[in-house]
């Protein structure tokens, strides 16, 4: 009986080579150590550094000898190697020997039969065309914050099952996801990375924070913001995160002056988000401290939030429901770029037509809802390393979804861009909606958009 040993979505690419993810091509589960003479080969060249991630471990294919694991028949073996890969698709071929424990192939050992396999594989075959190289997609654990807050499991369980089930490269909140935040404790931290370590996940950015006031109510000078903020930024170097992310503008060109040396000791990025109806004009003293830094180490993160062509059909429906007056509504819907608009969300504010229970909600439209295109973003695009593919919903009715991502990614492609793209919801403040589903779903939408 001949098995599949490369499914069409075996190749991944990874932030520091590729994956290749081996089936096992027999009718059951067998040790791992039958796995004998593994060799691999991409585009007719020999893979010589491979490894294999069993678990935790990560270790050399010479050492499934010693192992006691098993290989269950519908899990995939994770093949590490150290290489890069250019877009588009590759011929990859693997040969090795299966020994057969309950085959006899005479007095002195199990049948060994022989495999070879090939296949003409693209990274991320089974979504959409490859990305260009450096940019790598993740998912935000941000999305599943009503679960983290019903608290019917820990923080840390969800974010790993993101890794595992959504997408392997997630952003944390620090916030959210340790007990001792803001001064995580090490042996929280490691717990979680070697959790994350065990399902081959990886943490690109950790959402930090800076509490610029006390509890008592008096605000804190520079040196009490950084020692704030420097536990975050040891703990999200123990769990081996690229970078810590805060709103652009908040640390300040002081703050981030002192936080020079400790970004270059700890090799992490900072990234200044900008979102919602923030502009390149509206923040232009910070985009300008960032350049005039001129430090890789600090960088900007654009959320596409300020780039919406439309608002969330779901939230329009959400505001009608609660009894927002519906010219309003009707004008929401179809003039959200006309700047009047802007003034009539004032007008209902300070007159209180807004009910009291939307009020927080009805905010969203001074806040989080943005009305930039991306060639706005033309001038400040080379201090971007990262992306928010914020989304609301995933009704892309007239592309009100896949627009703003498509066309941000050609800016992006314009400009060389590298670096991570994420998907975060934003919706689940008004849609009990799975999001897992929401999630995975999103991000199939964002790669056929970016890949087109």
């Amino acid at each position: 009986m001949t098995l599949p040993a490369l499914r069409d979505d075996a190749l991944r690419r990874t932030a520091d080579g590729f994956e290749l993810h081996l089936s096992l091509p027999w009718i059951r589960s067998l040790p791992v150590a039958s796995l004998r003479g593994l060799a691999v080969t991409v585009d007719g060249a020999r893979v010589d550094d491979l490894r294999v991630r069993l678990g935790a471990d990560v270790i050399a294919v010479d050492a499934l000898g010693g192992r006691r694991e098993w290989w269950y028949i519908q899990d995939r073996l994770p093949l590490l190697a150290a290489r890069e890969l250019d877009a588009g698709a590759h011929e990859v071929s693997v040969s090795f020997g299966l020994a057969v424990p309950y085959l006899a192939a005479g007095p002195d050992g199990p049948l060994t039969l022989p495999f070879h396999h090939a296949a003409t594989l693209a990274p991320d075959a089974g979504d959409a065309a490859p990305l260009p190289r450096g940019w790598l997609l993740s998912a935000s654990a941000f999305n599943w914050t009503p679960e983290v807050i019903a608290a019917e499991r820990p923080a840390t369980e969800i974010a790993v099952e993101v890794a595992r089930d959504v997408e392997p490269v997630i952003e944390l909140e620090a916030g959210q996801v340790w007990r001792t935040f803001p001064v995580p404790d090490d042996a929280e931290v490691d717990a979680l990375r070697d959790r994350l370590d065990a399902v081959g996940g990886q943490v690109s950015i950790v959402g930090a924070s800076i509490d610029d006031w006390t509890p008592d109510g008096r605000r804190r000078d520079d040196a009490e913001r950084l020692a704030f903020l420097l536990p975050q930024l040891r703990a999200a170097s123990r769990l081996g995160a690229q970078g810590v992310r805060l709103p652009i503008g908040q640390a300040g060109r002081n703050l981030l002056e002192r936080l020079q040396p400790v970004l270059h000791d700890l090799d992490l990025v900072w990234f200044e988000e900008a979102q919602g109806h923030q502009t390149p004009t509206a923040e232009a003293a910070a985009f300008d401290d960032i350049a005039e830094l001129d430090d890789p180490h600090v960088r900007v993160l654009i959320d596409i939030s300020m780039l919406m062509p439309a608002l969330p059909v779901t939230y329009l429906d959400r505001l009608r429901t609660a009894g927002v007056e519906s010219d309003l509504v009707h004008r929401l819907e179809t003039d959200w770029r006309d700047p009047t608009t802007h003034d009539a969300v004032l007008d209902a504010l300070r007159s209180g037509s807004v009910p009291g229970r939307v009020h927080t909600l009805f905010m969203n439209l001074l806040v989080r809802f943005g009305r930039s295109d991306a060639a706005d973003l033309r001038g400040i695009l080379p201090l971007m390393s990262g992306v928010h593919l914020k989304f609301w919903d995933l009704d892309d009715a007239d592309g009100r979804v896949t627009n703003p991502i498509r066309d941000l990614g050609r800016e992006l492609r314009t400009a060389g861009f590298a670096g991570t793209l994420c998907s975060e919801w934003g919706g689940h403040e008004w849609l009990d909606h799975d999001p897992a589903e929401m999630t995975a779903a999103h991000l199939r939408l964002a790669r056929r958009a970016l890949a087109g």
